[in-house]
């Protein structure tokens, strides 16, 4: 996946259908590489909240919306299937992927298995530039807190956990992680709505960087294992409470 705190991009134009006007959510495309364009655009929209949970993606509409033929919003939709964002029913359609609590529980718990792993990679390999970088990333974490812009700091979060992998020097690591990235992200808006203030989102990564400046992998491994599995236990239950409403 490319930096996860890239925001998505809509067109706000209005499109006739007949004689009904609808509002556009999508971009048109261009003609380089129209699947992933297409893919990319339905995933931010989705993370967004903008495609909610059980929505129907309407091949023709979304053609016209990207202004291209049926068959790249088709492959799209496929690409998406294969990463467990949307469904597929016969006769019926695509579908934007309802998740369940136990799915979110099930997601978290493959990513501390997944992050606890690359931290003690990252201990012995990481060189000083990639601790440099982290350092940078969880200082932007702090400049979305005094932005006060709440989506933009989940995203730079999100980025600072796959960084910590890229530290691993594992590239098949990382390939791993960007296969459940796109699930992750399906309830990672939840995260906002977990602290009041957004500056003690920046701090709970301080626990974690100091270990890694230390080399200390068991401090690392027990700092992060803490903080993923609270964010988990705490998004598991709001999503609960809200019926998967983010």
């Amino acid at each position: 996946m490319a930096q996860a705190a890239c925001l998505w991009q809509g067109s706000k134009r209005e499109l006739e259908f007949s004689g009904a006007v609808a509002v556009s959510v999508f971009s048109e495309v261009s003609s380089n590489d129209l699947v992933t364009q297409i893919a990319r655009q339905i995933t931010e929209a989705i993370v967004a909240g903008r495609l909610k949970p059980g929505e129907r993606l309407t091949e023709l509409q979304l053609s016209r919306e990207f202004g291209t033929s049926r068959a790249p919003v088709r492959e799209a939709a496929r690409l998406l299937e294969s990463q467990g964002l949307v469904t597929f029913s016969p006769r019926r359609g695509f579908f934007v992927r309802t998740l369940e609590a136990s799915d979110l529980r099930d997601i978290y718990e493959l990513r501390i298995g997944l992050e606890l792993h690359a931290a003690s990679l990252a201990v012995e390999r990481a060189t000083d530039k990639d601790i440099e970088l982290l350092e940078r990333q969880m200082r932007r974490l702090y400049d979305m807190a005094d932005a006060d812009s709440i989506e933009a700091q989940i995203f730079e979060d999100f980025a600072f956990h796959r960084m910590l992998c890229m530290a691993s020097g594992n590239a098949r690591l990382i390939r791993v992680y960007d296969e459940i990235a796109m699930e992750m992200r399906a309830g990672i808006t939840l995260i906002g709505k977990l602290y009041d203030d957004p500056h003690r989102m920046a701090e709970t990564h301080e626990p974690i960087m100091a270990a890694l400046r230390d080399r200390d992998a068991e401090r690392l491994r027990e700092s992060l294992r803490y903080h993923i599995a609270v964010a988990r236990d705490a998004v598991v239950a709001l999503f609960e409470e809200t019926g998967g409403v983010v």
